[in-house]
């Protein structure tokens, strides 16, 4: 067993089953669970989505915990006419994967966090690809865990860049901007690997032909993902000539830093007004210790490499 452990915080869609391929083709990390959001599809969809994908990749091993259904200031989650467009109604392409035998589990994703943080300390990796309202909620029942975890990565948020769901806003940020602020503005150190890296990974079909090419299971349905992807990115993001590696890239980070550069910087989130969502500097904390080491720009070429070696041998096993 791999020293370091991993937790995926997902609202599995299709760059989110990417990211869970990632993790679980990566050899130097030990992923011990996923806790589910909402954003690209309802919480209780999500789980279901990352127990598929890991039922296809042969980890069925690994649990899967619900966290919060819903942002920390509303009482009701509605999936985006934008997010079914791009990871299709059931958040993988609606490509169909067979029902996973294993269940969610009964403790909360919430608690599952906390515990985890108790028992591995600094050996604990967490990857919030999704809104950050687990991680707030985490922070807010057990502060002791923002001292006490060790490494934060998440995938979120645009500081040279504009935002994707706005013009300041990125999805995850945008969907609790408040709980984003508590988390940015805590005592805990993270990574932020936002729009500024991940549009600069692409896949294309290229990549996806080599694992229609393996003639496995694995390998033929993350094609039919993935192309589902790249053809939404076609009508939504023509001139990117393919579609992002967001969350994955996440995971990359969080495993291998030197993939990015970085600028550490005190931030805080938006969360009133036009400007809703964004991430941006502190001007009241400038000259204070910084908590946040933002990823500015990537080596996507060494990181496409990592990322087809990684996945590709994990889908020939299966």
């Amino acid at each position: 067993m791999a020293k370091r452990k991993m937790i995926l915080d997902l609202d599995t869609g299709i760059d989110d089953s990417l990211a869970i391929a990632y993790a679980l083709g990566a050899p130097d990390v030990d992923l011990i669970g996923i806790i589910s959001s909402y954003g690209n599809v309802i919480t209780s969809k999500a789980a279901d989505n990352s127990l598929r994908i890991l039922e296809l990749l042969g980890a069925p091993d690994v649990p899967v915990f619900l966290g919060e259904p819903h942002s920390s200031t509303t009482e009701h989650f509605d999936v985006m006419a934008i997010s079914q467009q791009i990871h299709g109604k059931n958040g993988i392409g609606e490509v169909d994967l067979p029902t996973p035998k294993r269940a969610v589990e009964k403790q909360s994703g919430v608690d599952f966090l906390i515990d985890a943080v108790h028992q591995y300390g600094a050996d604990l990796t967490l990857v919030p690809t999704g809104p950050l309202t687990n991680l707030a909620a985490a922070l807010k029942k057990a502060p002791d865990i923002a001292s006490t975890i060790g490494n934060v990565t998440l995938m979120g948020g645009a500081l040279t860049v504009p935002g994707n769901v706005s013009h300041f806003a990125e999805a995850n940020i945008n969907q609790d901007a408040e709980a984003a602020n508590a988390v940015f503005t805590s005592d805990l150190h993270l990574t932020m690997v936002g729009l500024d890296v991940t549009l600069r990974t692409l896949l294309t079909k290229h990549e996806t032909q080599q694992w229609r090419d393996l003639k496995t299971t694995a390998g033929a349905k993350f094609a039919d993902i993935v192309d589902y992807y790249i053809a939404a990115y076609e009508v939504t993001s023509p001139d990117l000539h393919g579609c992002a590696l967001h969350d994955p890239l996440a995971v990359g980070v969080a495993l291998d830093p030197s993939f990015v550069t970085t600028l550490d910087l005190n931030m805080f989130v938006q969360d009133e007004g036009v400007d809703y969502g964004r991430t941006i500097g502190d001007p009241a904390r400038l000259n204070e210790p910084t908590n946040v080491t933002v990823a500015l720009t990537v080596d996507q070429d060494r990181y496409l490499k990592t990322f087809m070696t990684y996945l590709t041998a994990l889908f020939k096993q299966n």
